[in-house]
């Protein structure tokens, strides 16, 4: 009985020396709360959710690509099998062949001829590419948001504009409004996603064209990007010419020649940019993302990085409002002229910048399955998922440029460790696959 005795005392004191769980987090919780509802709440309408644009497996955008893999009865798809949406909601082939969503950003006055056909934004680093002097600026033109602007807004915009089941487009019947928890709930969800923080440039980089892509970018006699992409982000930096913080500006992009969307026999009206009516200017991207994000710009008009840094050098550009600024701020009268070499290298620095961010993410995602912390109502699959994601992104970023391929080995093997991790449910190969990315990282980046 003694024995006994002391085994349950034992017990107890053994019990009572483990660690408490920690406490709960409240803005994990909110997070958590704003997940579920970015990928699972309809709103009561036709069965489209936020996640439904900017699913979490594609970087929170869409493509054609990823479009094409989607089934028949996807939501996404849903003026193709819901009469009271066949016309003016969608235009079924720019966006199975495009990529591209329509927008009634004017009103929705005259849904037949007002509109505009514009690529789904990714939602990554959003803490650092929506904030300006003259307020938030959210969607390709800044004023994607009705009301105040705001993130907030946005929500409320998109549920009108892209959940409802009817073009009369009437609150309680079509949808309902998100509530004002629910709005707080999203845009802690969306302000999580991606980086928290700006680069700091230059980086002490390793490949050769890479580097000297990034010594190009930050010319600003040369390739002048860090002008208006400060440390690769959002953020403007000329004062001289008004421009700081998430700017707008008008790159001529609307107006260049041959687009293909305009080849097909489809309307496709002018983008007049923001405000309505609006003033042809669209905000400023971060270009950390860029890489793996495409097509680029707000209509999605190319479809590799290295064409979109090419698109600086033709005429629609250097005749835009912005070109015709950078060239008075040259002492020679000159916007932007790269030869075809630099291109690439100023491309291969973006392609390496990208890859540093799918290993940062992804690494910081293998650490939560190794050290066991499930907080923001993600599960252990999700979490792997995502890793396995970014990693898979940062491989095909690099090889796309013939970049690193002793990088990309490591990442193979992290890949290869992330799915074994899965399927073995096994914390080890997880630390593993850390291990192997940290790899990858030291090749494209000294690190003391």
């Amino acid at each position: 009985m003694r024995i006994l005795s002391i085994l349950a005392f034992g017990s107890f004191a053994l019990a009572a020396c483990q660690p408490l769980p920690p406490p709960p987090d409240p803005q994990a919780e909110l997070v958590a709360r704003g997940r579920e509802l970015f990928f699972e709440e309809t709103f009561e309408g036709n069965g489209r959710t936020c996640g439904t644009c900017h699913p979490a497996a594609n970087n929170f955008t869409i493509d054609p690509t990823f479009i094409a893999s989607l089934p028949d009865d996807d939501p996404l798809f849903v003026a193709e099998f819901n009469p009271d949406l066949k016309e003016n909601f969608e235009n079924p082939r720019l966006m199975r062949e495009f990529g591209l969503i329509l927008e009634n950003l004017n009103g929705f006055g005259d849904l037949e001829n007002d509109f505009t056909m514009r690529g789904v934004p990714h939602t990554l680093g959003l803490p650092n590419t929506i904030d300006s002097p003259n307020g938030p600026r959210t969607g390709w033109s800044g004023d994607g948001a009705p009301g105040d602007g705001s993130l907030r807004s946005f929500a409320t915009g998109a549920v009108i504009q892209h959940f409802t089941k009817s073009l009369d487009r009437i609150a309680r019947r079509d949808f309902r409004l998100p509530t004002d928890d629910e709005l707080d709930a999203m845009e802690a969800f969306q302000l999580s996603l991606g980086r928290q923080e700006e680069l700091s440039l230059p980086l002490p980089l390793t490949g050769t064209l890479a580097r000297r892509g990034q010594e190009i970018f930050l010319d600003d006699t040369l390739g002048k990007c860090n002008l208006c992409h400060l440390n690769a982000g959002a953020s403007a930096n000329v004062p001289q010419a008004g421009l700081v913080g998430n700017a707008n500006i008008n790159t001529g992009v609307e107006v260049l020649p041959d687009r293909p969307q305009d080849m097909v026999g489809e309307l496709v009206p002018f983008d007049d940019g923001f405000g309505a009516p609006g003033d042809s200017t669209f905000n400023i991207a971060s270009v950390v993302e860029s890489a793996d994000t495409g097509p680029f710009f707000h209509n999605n008009v190319i479809e590799t990085i290295e064409g979109a840094v090419a698109f600086y050098n033709g005429d629609s550009f250097n005749n835009s409002p912005a070109g015709r600024g950078l060239a008075s701020l040259d002492p020679n009268g000159v916007g932007i002229r790269l030869d075809a070499t630099q291109v690439v290298q100023v491309a291969a620095f973006l392609r390496v910048v990208n890859a540093l961010e799918n290993i940062r993410e992804a690494v910081g995602l293998l650490e939560v399955i190794a050290e066991r912390l499930f907080r923001g109502g993600r599960s252990r699959e999700e979490i792997l998922e995502r890793a396995a994601a970014e990693t898979s992104d940062a491989i095909t970023v690099l090889s796309g440029g013939g970049l690193h391929p002793g990088a990309v080995e490591r990442l193979r093997e992290a890949e290869r460790l992330i799915e074994k991790a899965a399927r073995e449910r096994s914390r080890r190969n997880a630390e593993r696959a850390i291990g192997e990315l940290e790899q990858a990282r030291e090749r494209l980046v000294d690190t003391p």
